[in-house]
């Protein structure tokens, strides 16, 4: 069987070496037998698991939560269920980021319209929200 060199799995995987050592020291993916140079010979699947990982991660899941979604993919006979709530707690998740992000963009369109036609800072309504934001400092 192939094995791969870290930096072999980096590039096939498309993240930089340190991801590789991060993802390993998290316990993301297992940390593979080295040779008696030192190097890490890392079996090819560890490629598709790192793929698993970024793809997770591009969908909003923490590291915490693709630590369980690779323990569901390990342990084939759990219930799909299971991982489908995961996903809806996700789904909720990203619906308050989203509303929140509305919340800002509506709120920093009103203090800019509010800026239109002052010239000094003294009395710019965006920075004076945000000291009043922190308690007038």
């Amino acid at each position: 069987m192939a094995t791969f060199t870290i930096g072999a799995v980096a590039r096939r995987a498309g993240v930089g070496v340190e991801t590789v050592r991060f993802y390993e020291r998290e316990g993301l993916i297992p940390e593979p037998p080295r040779r008696p140079s030192g190097y890490r010979d890392y079996p090819p699947e560890t490629v598709g698991r790192i793929l698993f990982i970024r793809r997770a991660k591009e969908l909003g899941f923490s590291l915490k939560e693709i630590h369980e979604l690779l323990e569901f993919r390990v342990h084939p006979r759990r219930s799909c269920a299971r991982v489908q709530r995961s996903a809806e707690a996700k789904i909720v998740d990203i619906e308050g980021k989203i509303a929140s992000l509305r919340r800002m963009r509506r709120a920093l369109k009103d203090l800019s319209k509010a800026c239109e036609n002052r010239t000094p800072t003294t009395e710019c309504p965006i920075l004076s929200s945000l000291n009043l934001a922190q308690g007038g400092r």
